[in-house]
């Protein structure tokens, strides 16, 4: 039973686009490794940007200065 967890930053994915999402890694785990959908679990986790950093910021801060 393949788990797939799937992080973003909460900035308004819509229903549809996480959707996309669990269908694209779920086709994607049967056609790479020959795994059955029906027991494939996607998590998609919504993180905030403040509680999300890279080199040494926070999102929001890398937002606010254009990076």
């Amino acid at each position: 039973m393949p788990y797939v967890n799937i992080k973003i930053t909460k900035e308004g994915a819509t229903a549809e686009q996480k959707a996309r999402l669990i269908e694209g890694a779920t086709q994607l785990l049967v056609d790479v490794l020959g795994k059955n959908p029906a027991t494939t679990v996607v998590v998609i986790d919504e993180v905030e940007t403040d509680n999300w950093g890279v080199g040494g910021e926070s999102i929001t801060v890398r937002r606010r200065t254009g990076q």
